[in-house]
Formats: C-alpha cells, structure tokens, sequence
C-alpha cells in the first residue's frame, strides 16, 4: 500500500487530503489567506521595497508562497530563500546563488557585491523585475536583516532594481519593530499577519480539502470538526495531523465518518502531540 493511499480508499478518495508538505493544490482560500495573498501581489507590483508576510507554525505561509511562485510573470525574476542563516557577506551569498548567479568561491565581499548589482542593472535594462522572497525569515539576525535593507538601496533613477518579501513566524514582525530596526521598518511598504482559523473557518477548511481529492465532506461531523478546532486551536498544519491520524482510525474501526469519538480516541491514545500541551496550557491557566 502506497503512503498516499493508505485509508483513500476506504473513503472512496484520490488520495490523503491532510498531508503535512504544503501542496497549492490543496490551498484553502480563507478571508486571511485571500489577503495575505492581495498583499504580495500588491508589494510585488507597487514595487515596494520589502513586503512581509507573518503567521504561526503551520498558517499556511509556505504554501501561500508556492502559489505565488507558480503564478509569478514571466518578466519578475524570482529568487527563493528559504532557512537563510549566517553573517556578513554568507547572506549575500544566498542571494546569488538562489539568483543562480555564478561567483568564484575565494570572490570577496566586495566582488560578490559588485556581481550582484551588475547582475540587477542587466536584469532591469532587460526590462525584468527581481524579487527575493526569504521564507522563514525570523531565523534572520538582526544584522541579516540590517544587510537586506542595504540592497534596497541599489536603485535606478527612481525604480528599486530588487524587491524583497519576508516571510516568517509572529517574531519576525516584533524584530523589524525593534529600536535598532527603525530603517528597515521604513522599507516595509505592505505587510500582513495571518491569524489562526477559527471554528466556522476549520470546519470549511476540513471539507475542502475532502472534496479536493473527490470526498463529500460529510466524512467529519460538524461536532468533529468543532472539536478539531478546540484541539489545534484553528492551526492548518496541526488541522492537518489531527485530522490524518483520526482518518487513520475510522479506517481501522471500518467507520465510515469520524465522529467525536474517533477523535477522542486518538487523543486518549496520546497520538495528538500537540493536545498535550493544549492539556498542560490548561492545567497552568
């Protein structure tokens, strides 16, 4: 039995619909997607300087971003980044090769430089846009961050010749906040933060993806998908889990819905990582 398959076709299903790798296919349009999604489109064709995108682990960030990729112009070039870490001129380094721009590996700072602003200046006279999206972008330090706004700096005549889009957890927008960050706040021209979902949103967002790969929706009761929302607190990539795991047991059970129940069991079962400190948040409040 292939991973993909595995309880798909005891529910009359294509495949699984709550894998974890982020998959366009699966996008689920919500209000706070639609938006985040309007800001990007809208940072990347007002030229902002630096668009930043935030949400908690597992918001939908990522995915959003694969989208973006597959519907980007043909005259944007687009440079994806993504866990960047290092100091001065490793962070550069990131940016030329995610251009797939060549430099020699003993290249100094200042010739590394030098080939990437040459390699802007020949994209613009050709008439193309360069935007470079940094995902998971609050791993940045703060003087990876300080050297990102210096390449906002390299100009022609009135035109940015780059364009950068952070994307990142909740943290990143509390760094670019911050005292030392006052410049680079001043770049930031579009800005979005995607919240967790909430119940009605969960319980759409569940169907969606069971009529995505040929479901009726009906596989989860509505008191099911409430209680999904309570235990993942409206989190996509926790919706995810919870809800492969109990499709996992209704198959097990030859259930043909989960019901409150099949979800009780998985997380009596301690199969929910994620309930556990749902479970001790409370016991603290």
């Amino acid at each position: 039995m292939r991973p993909e398959t595995l309880y798909a076709d005891h529910f009359g299903l294509s495949e699984r619909p709550f894998t974890l790798l982020p998959d366009p296919a699966f996008l689920y349009w919500s209000k706070a997607h639609r938006n985040a999604y309007t800001i990007l489109d809208y940072g990347i064709f007002s030229r902002a300087p630096i668009t930043v995108i935030t949400g908690e682990i597992g918001s939908g960030k990522t995915t959003l971003v694969q989208h973006l990729l597959k519907n980007t112009d043909d005259t944007i070039t687009v440079g994806l980044i993504s866990n960047a870490q290092g100091g001065r001129g490793e962070l550069l380094q990131w940016v030329l090769n995610a251009l797939s721009v060549e430099v020699s590996n003993d290249a100094s700072y200042v010739q590394k430089f030098q080939i990437l602003q040459d390699f802007l200046i020949a994209e613009y006279a050709a008439e193309r846009r360069v935007v470079l999206i940094f995902d998971e972008a609050q791993n940045l330090s703060v003087e990876g961050l300080e050297e990102l706004r210096m390449l906002t700096n390299i100009n022609a005549n009135k035109d940015e010749l780059i364009q950068l889009i952070l994307v990142g957890q909740p943290e990143l927008r509390e760094v670019i906040r911050s005292p030392q960050m006052k410049q680079l706040a001043q770049r930031v021209t579009a800005s979005f933060h995607i919240p967790a979902m909430d119940a009605e949103t969960v319980a759409h967002y569940i169907r969606h993806r069971l009529h995505a790969v040929g479901g009726q929706g009906s596989e989860f009761t509505d008191a099911a998908c409430a209680m999904v929302h309570l235990q993942t607190e409206g989190v996509p990539r926790l919706v995810n889990q919870l809800c492969d795991i109990a499709m996992v047991y209704a198959w097990s059970n030859d259930q043909t819905c989960v019901t409150e129940e099949t979800l009780q069991s998985v997380l009596d079962d301690g199969l929910f990582f994620a309930a556990i400190r749902t479970a001790e948040k409370s016991d603290a409040s």
